[in-house]
């Protein structure tokens, strides 16, 4: 399905439930399993019934950290957001969660209702991530992985999303389990968008992300190289501070999509400091242009049908 069409089948789910839906290729009306306890049944059909809801799903990796996958994210999200869509933005960063902070909701905090978590508003957007939940934004989250999975699972199952358009998923860096639980967990997911920055000791380790989504079955719906040359804040001109053009080479080497550079602009680091969304804000500057070309790119049809992973 194009997602032009997205807003039109979102809209038309919103009169039905899972008790009245009638789709019978819907994944949440899928049985029991014979090793499936009654109780794990339940809990697969809810996650089930919260992400028929959601038509597009998009998750942003990296095998770096620091390369600004959180940026991509939330600007992603936001363009998406400006335009019309409803966008869910979860930030499953366990350990290092910043999609508060650079949105500006450092001090807001999840209510719950009989029917689960209600995730933090933004414009047309709804937010969840584990620092809502701290009473210390300071505080150390110190987990194994079965708890970390626990969490992503409530935040998927819990979570009042409703109807969207588009989920995107701030992944943390590498391939561990985070990035597995996710790609487990939301089935299918439409791709994942990857995040590099052009010097090669970065490139090395962002290729493994693309073996990891290659081996769970995930399209890879492109490379984004960040932190592309630095914008002079007084004259516009790039300077190359970094070895450019790692990420183009990776994309060509690993036979993936390249979706384009955005180069280290003064702006980005501001707007996300001040929590606001640099592509919003910043969008009539030529790297916020740059920007929403990219993202055009990712949007510009379910890739999901088309892409091998």
């Amino acid at each position: 399905m194009d997602v032009k069409e997205a807003k039109t089948g979102a809209d038309s789910a919103k009169s039905k439930t899972c008790d009245t839906c009638g789709d019978s290729s819907c994944s949440a009306t899928k049985q029991q399993k014979k090793d499936e306890s009654t109780e794990e049944y339940a809990a697969r059909i809810r996650l089930l019934s919260r992400l028929c809801r959601i038509n597009h799903k998009i998750v942003v990796l990296s095998g770096k950290g620091g390369v600004g996958k959180s940026t991509v994210a939330v600007n992603l999200a936001m363009s998406l957001a400006l335009s019309g869509k409803r966008v869910g933005l979860l930030d499953v960063d366990i350990h290092g969660p910043s999609i508060p902070t650079m949105l500006g909701l450092e001090n807001k905090t999840i209510e719950g209702t009989a029917g689960g978590l209600l995730p933090v508003e933004l414009e047309n957007m709804k937010v969840m991530s584990i620092g809502f939940l701290l009473q210390n934004q300071d505080d150390a989250i110190i987990w194994r992985g079965p708890m970390k999975m626990g969490v992503i699972k409530q935040f998927l199952t819990d979570v009042e999303w409703g109807d969207l358009d588009y989920l995107i998923v701030d992944a943390p860096p590498g391939t561990g389990d985070e990035p597995l639980s996710l790609c487990q967990l939301i089935d299918p997911l439409d791709g994942a968008v990857i995040v590099t920055t052009p010097q090669r000791v970065a490139a090395v380790d962002v290729r493994k992300s693309i073996s990891f989504c290659r081996q769970v079955h995930v399209p890879v719906l492109g490379v984004i190289e960040n932190m592309s040359g630095f914008v002079c804040p007084k004259c516009g001109e790039i300077t190359q501070i970094l070895p450019a053009g790692g990420g183009r080479k990776m994309a060509t080497d690993m036979k993936v999509p390249f979706l384009g550079a955005i180069p280290m602009d003064p702006g980005i680091a501001k707007s996300g400091d001040e929590g606001r969304a640099f592509i919003q804000h910043y969008a009539s500057s030529p790297t916020a242009k740059l920007m929403q070309e990219i993202i055009n790119q990712i949007t510009a049809t379910d890739k999901t049908k088309k892409l091998n992973s």
